[in-house]
C-alpha cells in the first residue's frame, strides 16, 4: 500500500472533525487506526472508501490522486471492499446472495461466475453452512464473516474495516478478529478502525493514533504502545491499558 494523504480536512455542521491531516504511508499491509470516539478514526476512513467528500486536501493512492467528483467516486468504491461494524446485509436474502447481487449488478459477474466466486470463498472462510441461510438466522459473529466475504468478492485495492468487532460479544469477536488476520497474512491491504488494542498491536504493520480530528502519534505498533513520543498518546493509552 503506498498512500499520501495531506492537509485533509473535513467538517460537519461547522465542527471540524479533521483537521488538517497529513500521513504518508509507503510498503504496509495494515493500518490501525486508534483513538478516542469522535477523534476523526471513522470519518478518514469514508474519505479513503470515497463515501465521503473533504472540504480541503489531497488523497493519493498508489501514486494516483482520488478525484472527489462524484462518477470518479463511483469508480473508486467499486474498486475497494468496506465492512461496517452494523453488517450491512441485505436481510431478505441468503448469505450466498448477499455476496453474488454486487458482483453482478455492480461489477457485471455472470450469475454462474458470481456463485462460483461467493461459493468459493464461503468454504474457504468456513461459512458453506450458512450459505443459504438469511441475516436473522446467522450468529453476529457469521454475519460480520459473511461482510468480510461479500467485500473480498471484489477482488478490492484495499479492505476498510471500520469496528468491524464492536457489536459483537468476546466469542463472536475472536471469530471475527481470526478472519481479519488471515485475510492480513494473504497480503491484503487493510484499514481497521478498532477499540482492540490488542489485536491492533498484533495485526497491524503501522498504527495511527487520531484525537481531536489530528493524527496524535503515527509509528509502528512496538513503538506507538511501548513509546508513545506525545502528550494525547500517552494520555489516551494509558487510560484504555490501565485494566
Amino acid at each position: 500500500m503506498k498512500l499520501d494523504v495531506r492537509g485533509l480536512r473535513k467538517e460537519f455542521d461547522g465542527h471540524v472533525v479533521l483537521d488538517g491531516i497529513d500521513l504518508s504511508l509507503e510498503g504496509v499491509h495494515c493500518v490501525a487506526l486508534i483513538g478516542p470516539s469522535g477523534g476523526g478514526k471513522s470519518t478518514l476512513l469514508r474519505i479513503l472508501a470515497g463515501l465521503e467528500h473533504p472540504e480541503a486536501g489531497e488523497v493519493w493512492v498508489e501514486g494516483e490522486r482520488m478525484d472527489f467528483s462524484e462518477p470518479a467516486l463511483l469508480r473508486h468504491r467499486r474498486s475497494v471492499g468496506t465492512v461496517f461494524q452494523a453488517f450491512n446485509l441485505f436481510p431478505h436474502l441468503t448469505a450466498l446472495e448477499n455476496i453474488t447481487l454486487p458482483l453482478e449488478k455492480v461489477h457485471g459477474y455472470s450469475a454462474e461466475a458470481a456463485r462460483e466466486t461467493a461459493e468459493t470463498l464461503l468454504t474457504r472462510f468456513h461459512l458453506e453452512s450458512s450459505a443459504l441461510k438469511r441475516p436473522a438466522e446467522l450468529s453476529g459473529g457469521q454475519r460480520q464473516r459473511v461482510a468480510i466475504v461479500r467485500a473480498l468478492a471484489v477482488k478490492p485495492r484495499f479492505v476498510l474495516l471500520d469496528e468491524p468487532t464492536s457489536a459483537l460479544d468476546p466469542e463472536m469477536t475472536a471469530e471475527v478478529l481470526d478472519v481479519i488476520e488471515e485475510v492480513k497474512s494473504e497480503g491484503r491491504d487493510l484499514w481497521l478502525v478498532t477499540h482492540q488494542m490488542g489485536f491492533a498491536r498484533h495485526v497491524a504493520d503501522r498504527v495511527a493514533l487520531l484525537a481531536g480530528g489530528k493524527i496524535a502519534e503515527c509509528g509502528s505498533p512496538q513503538q506507538v504502545f511501548e513509546d508513545p513520543q506525545t502528550e494525547a498518546a500517552r494520555s489516551f493509552l494509558a487510560r484504555v491499558l490501565k485494566y
